[in-house]
């Protein structure tokens, strides 16, 4: 108990120290929140477009757009990319067109909208893509990654989000059987990564769990 009170504070502190977003992000923050639209965690975020920014992809492919949080602090973050991104809720895919229009942000983000795992021959003609970031249905995560790393350049780079969802990885009981049918699919795609012969993949405990995977 006494290391989870340790782990608040540090994660408290962390997000104190966090630069203060443009209106229209906190704005979206509040949005998310109050419609409890799943959007990437502050410490999270900051993480991901630290480690694009080192890495400095030329064009980023996102499966789950959601209201286009994570899409446009990544155009933001890195002025010189393009991203396309994937959203298969229609509500959301328009308020994610809105998002992104009013931001000034629509010459660098494509939207598709349509189920991931319908739409792969898309990317054909959309890339190679230099960064792959799954952040869409939990207990697809697998067949997202085997079904769009083709389309990776050969230094790709697949970010994955809410690998450690909210800690319940580590739990040993939970009464919810969707919930734990959910974490079980989540821990088995975690296995798979760390095991994958082609792929080395590191998990960073920071937001809801960060997986970064590079070809050996």
């Amino acid at each position: 108990m006494e290391a989870k009170r340790v782990q608040d504070r540090i994660h408290t502190y962390i997000e104190s120290l966090i630069q203060k977003r443009k209106p229209i992000f906190v704005e979206m923050e509040q949005y998310a929140l109050e419609h409890d639209v799943p959007i990437m965690e502050l410490t999270g975020i900051e993480a991901l477009l630290q480690i694009l920014r080192i890495q400095g992809p030329t064009k980023i492919l996102e499966i789950g757009t959601a209201i286009g949080y994570s899409a446009m602090r990544m155009a933001d973050a890195l002025p010189n990319t393009n991203i396309v991104t994937i959203e298969r809720d229609e509500e959301r895919f328009n308020e994610a067109i809105h998002n992104i229009t009013r931001s000034g942000l629509d010459h660098q983000i494509k939207v598709l909208h349509g189920d991931a795992l319908e739409i792969v021959e898309q990317m054909k003609d959309l890339g190679p893509f230099d960064a792959l970031f799954i952040d869409a249905a939990k207990g697809q995560y697998l067949k997202f990654f085997e079904m769009y790393t083709p389309f990776l350049s050969h230094d790709g780079i697949i970010y994955t989000d809410n690998v450690l969802f909210k800690g319940l990885v580590a739990e040993e009981y939970i009464e919810s059987k969707r919930t734990r049918n959910l974490v079980k699919k989540i821990n088995h795609y975690n296995e798979w990564l760390m095991n994958h012969n082609e792929y080395i993949t590191s998990i960073i405990p920071v937001g809801d769990g960060l997986a970064i995977s590079k070809r050996k």
